[in-house]
């Protein structure tokens, strides 16, 4: 069995920046497709972004606009979303979600296909 164990969430103001990691535990993920989804309360879950297994094809939220990057370090079994420039409606809980093995350039923006999710980290900006 894996396991996803999120860190760096906290409280700042509009503006500043926090970087979310996820660390995996129990199985390898790297041939797994991987993202981050966040629930504000009284919201669905809704995806952030998106990656492949070897990270070359990423997807983004129309939100995002250019603030938040994700990446991975396969090596590091690690998981990483890079938020910048961060607003008021960002707030939510974020979790770290793993997907189906072995799926090479697949990459997928539904919670229906991921089988492996954290805790959550919350991130609250103030304004």
């Amino acid at each position: 069995q894996g396991q996803l164990v999120e860190s760096g969430g906290g409280t700042v103001q509009a503006g500043d920046s926090l970087r979310l990691s996820c660390a995996a535990s129990g199985r390898t993920f790297s041939s797994a497709y991987m993202g981050w989804f966040r629930q504000a309360p009284g919201k669905e879950r809704e995806v952030v972004a998106a990656l492949s297994a070897s990270g070359a094809y990423i997807q983004y939220a129309d939100f995002v606009q250019g603030r938040f990057t994700i990446s991975r370090d396969n090596a590091k079994n690690t998981l990483y979303l890079q938020m910048n420039s961060l607003k008021p409606e960002d707030t939510a809980v974020y979790y770290c979600a793993a997907g189906a093995f072995s799926s090479g350039s697949r990459v997928s923006t539904r919670r229906s296909e991921y089988a492996y999710w954290g805790q959550g980290t919350q991130v609250t900006v103030s304004s």
